[in-house]
């Protein structure tokens, strides 16, 4: 009966000590928009699943990236074939807005020619790029924005799509 009477002082110390705090029911909004935000990655992630071929070492590490960059993946025509639920965040665009075009459809007047340039020779050469480019929002706004691309090819070495990963910054 000695070791659980200590137990259970212990315990009670322990208990004792901590400074427990509440929480608002305000924050529980912010809780529920995160985990919204997990859903939506673990959804893009299925339908890139879908899209991409499998076991390819660019799409690893998806499920982090889906959370915190933009994905989009265009077809070998370069007209664009998905985009991440994020990209709203980034420039107010839609996935429906976007599939089918090119994605020069976020470059404008400020956007780099040279820059844009050596990023199609790079995708000419079916090379890996990262590149930072002034692109333009929905509202016509620029953002700065670091895109990492890679080629994706099948098990037979057939280009099939291309990956980029893009954020502000």
């Amino acid at each position: 009966m000695l070791n659980i009477n200590e137990y259970e002082n212990a315990k009670a110390k322990y208990f004792n000590t901590l400074a427990l705090k509440t929480t608002s029911v305000l924050s529980m909004s912010f809780h529920e928009e995160f985990l919204g935000s997990i859903k939506k990655s673990f959804d893009d992630f299925n339908r890139l699943y879908e899209i991409l071929p499998k076991n390819n070492t660019q799409t690893n590490n998806l499920r982090e990236a889906l959370l915190e960059d933009v994905v989009i993946v265009t077809d070998t025509n370069l007209k664009i074939v998905f985009a991440s639920n994020n990209l709203s965040k980034m420039n107010g665009y839609s996935e429906s807005e976007v599939i089918g075009n090119s994605p020069k459809m976020f470059h404008g007047e400020k956007t780099n020619k040279v820059i844009s340039r050596q990023i199609r020779e790079k995708i000419d050469q079916k090379l890996p790029f990262e590149s930072e480019v002034i692109n333009y929002k929905k509202n016509g706004k620029t953002y700065d924005c670091l895109i990492k691309s890679y080629p994706i090819f099948n098990k037979k070495g057939d280009l099939t799509h291309f990956i980029a990963f893009e954020k502000t910054i």
